[in-house]
């Protein structure tokens, strides 16, 4: 009975843990779609309630991460149930990452309003953060549902993400080519889509440790990655600018 007992108040405080996992990952969505929105529409508000926004995300994860080992403390979870704890908390890590990621992309749009508009890459950058949320959705989706293979699959369309990427980058050398002026707005442009790529990164890895969760394994394959910039002695000027995080 005492085990019992110990068991459902393991489940009751876990359940409270996984509640607020699923509200920071709607915040985490709601960013990343703002974000790109606000540099879409030249919404400077916009940008900016992006920016304080960040600030509930973070405090989220120190209480998930709080909460977490307070379980693990007091409730001496068996192996199974531990994985679950671990997993959270490393989710709950990544989704800080994204709304890193996310804040970042906000803090830039206040510096592009100040220049000209480069044509279609606001509309593209959009779309790539659309893909990268609906990616999130469902990682999260496949987490509540232990559904190992639909984090899969979200593990499979990290590559259109990056093929996004690919096509971005080489459009933003075109229009610096064409044109020098053009060069600092797609500096910035170029920093946008590569934290959209990074958080295509971070979803797989919730994806993977969905897989991790449901199986007791992570994915054996190393994931197919599209960014073939870093590579490509074609485009070789990505590497003074590529890497950065753009988290300032």
């Amino acid at each position: 009975m005492h085990d019992q007992h110990i068991a459902s108040a393991f489940d009751r405080d876990l359940e409270g843990i996984q509640a607020r996992i699923m509200k920071m990952g709607g915040l985490v969505e709601e960013a990343i779609l703002s974000a790109a929105e606000s540099l879409e529409n030249r919404d400077e508000e916009l940008a900016e309630k992006v920016r304080a926004g960040d600030r509930a995300i973070d405090a989220l994860e120190e209480m998930i991460n709080e909460e977490a080992a307070l379980l693990i403390a007091l409730r001496s979870p068996t192996a199974i149930d531990l994985r679950i704890v671990l997993t959270v908390m490393k989710i709950s890590a990544n989704l800080e990452r994204i709304g890193d990621y996310a804040k970042n992309m906000a803090k830039r749009t206040g510096v592009l309003v100040q220049m000209s508009p480069i044509a279609g890459t606001h509309a593209s950058l959009r779309r790539m953060a659309r893909e990268v949320q609906l990616m999130l959705k469902d990682a999260l989706d496949a987490y509540i549902q232990r559904d190992a293979v639909l984090a899969q699959e979200v593990i499979n369309r990290d590559k259109d993400v990056d093929q996004m990427y690919n096509a971005l980058f080489r459009e933003f050398l075109t229009f610096m080519l064409e044109d020098p002026r053009n060069i600092t707005a797609c500096m910035h442009l170029h920093f946008i889509a590569k934290n959209n790529e990074r958080m295509g990164d971070h979803v797989t890895s919730i994806a993977e440790q969905v897989i991790y969760l449901v199986s007791g394994e992570t994915p054996d394959d190393p994931r197919p990655k599209g960014d073939k910039t870093s590579t490509d002695p074609r485009v070789a000027p990505e590497a003074a600018w590529a890497d950065a995080d753009g988290d300032d």
